[in-house]
């Protein structure tokens, strides 16, 4: 295969129409001659190749073509009947009787493609102000201001051809799109992994709006936290001349019923006796991954004591081999009434 459209433009040869647009738009803002003064003529033919590239592959029956038999199929030099050609033919144009048909690229402006991917001519230069445009290589293909006169111009604040407030500015991209992804303790705790489907708008050459639908995979990593950001870029809605928004989810955590976070600890309120936060007892825990620990409790609870269990807490993300503590905070039940006996047998054993 003589040219190589998919290295041209750096994706793999399974590569979808939004990969194309992303690797196209970054190429092409690159490379446009008008960007690149001092290397202006290794720039236009960089362009014309990121360009036809596109082109080409962008088109799902060019695309075929090329893929079955290079950029030679796309000149209409295909195989005859019955080497193994193309299954039913080529759309276009008969072959002389044969049963063939055959297709024959005809060869687009790259300053026709940029304009119309991002809706205008050139964000760098003066473009069609200078007169009629040529293609690439031709001696007004970029128009006639050089880069740095026009740049300087706009700095300056001048007029010239044009004012400066009117000259074609870089592609604005859209302000994010921010979703909320509830996730429960036990998620943050252990990780998980979520599917969520969206659907963007997305018009082709004629301004005709197709939706389309996508599963986007997010890997919950353990011990996360609420606010936590995962941005999936240019997911949103396309249009003309502004580069699609960021799709971002933004981490949310569930009450739980039994446990409260604090940072990376986990903390747990468990209802006592009097005579257990006196005598001592034994804790018995469910931890978020399902098992049970018993924490053996010696001191004297007081109301504001916490028993801290190190290393049950919650994972830590930058340390995977670390947590933070569990922390058991106890809520004493006191009696609402006690016998004549019974206070003088509590006075007895306390003043003792």
């Amino acid at each position: 295969m003589a040219v190589d459209y998919y290295k041209i433009l750096q994706v793999d040869r399974s590569a979808k129409d939004d990969d194309l647009k992303k690797a196209y738009r970054k190429l092409a803002m690159k490379w446009h001659p008008d960007k690149n003064p001092n290397n202006k003529k290794d720039a236009e033919a960089k362009f014309k190749q990121i360009s036809e590239a596109y082109d080409v592959l962008s088109d799902p029956q060019k695309r075929a073509v090329y893929d079955q038999y290079g950029e030679e199929g796309l000149k209409g030099n295909v195989p005859p009947p019955g080497s193994g050609g193309f299954p039913g033919g080529f759309p276009g144009g008969s072959d002389g009787g044969s049963g063939y048909t055959s297709f024959r690229f005809n060869t687009r402006s790259p300053d026709d493609i940029f304009s119309e991917f991002f809706g205008f001519s050139s964000p760098f230069g003066m473009g069609d102000m200078g007169g009629s445009r040529g293609g690439v290589g031709g001696s007004s293909a970029f128009g006639r201001g050089g880069f740095e006169d026009i740049f300087s111009q706009f700095n300056r604040g001048a007029g010239g051809v044009g004012e400066a407030s009117s000259m074609p500015s870089m592609p604005r991209k859209a302000p994010p799109i921010e979703r909320t992804l509830q996730c429960s303790l036990e998620d943050l705790y252990k990780g998980t992994t979520k599917k969520m489907k969206v659907s963007k708008d997305t018009p082709d050459y004629s301004g005709r709006i197709s939706t389309t639908e996508e599963i986007l995979t997010i890997e919950i990593k353990p011990g996360w936290k609420k606010g936590t950001k995962i941005t999936f870029p240019e997911k949103g809605n396309e249009q003309r001349g502004v580069i699609p928004s960021d799709l971002v989810f933004i981490v949310d955590e569930k009450p739980h019923s039994v446990f409260k976070r604090d940072g990376n600890d986990l903390v747990i309120t468990q209802k006592i006796s009097l005579v257990e936060s006196l005598t001592g007892f034994n804790a018995q825990v469910t931890t978020l991954d399902g098992r049970t620990i018993t924490v053996p409790i010696n001191s004297v609870i007081s109301p504001s004591y916490e028993e801290v269990v190190k290393g049950e807490g919650m994972p830590i993300p930058k340390e995977p081999s670390k947590r933070g503590n569990l922390r058991i905070k106890f809520n004493i039940k006191f009696p609402t009434r006690l016998t004549s006996e019974q206070k003088t047998g509590i006075k007895r054993l306390l003043s003792s």
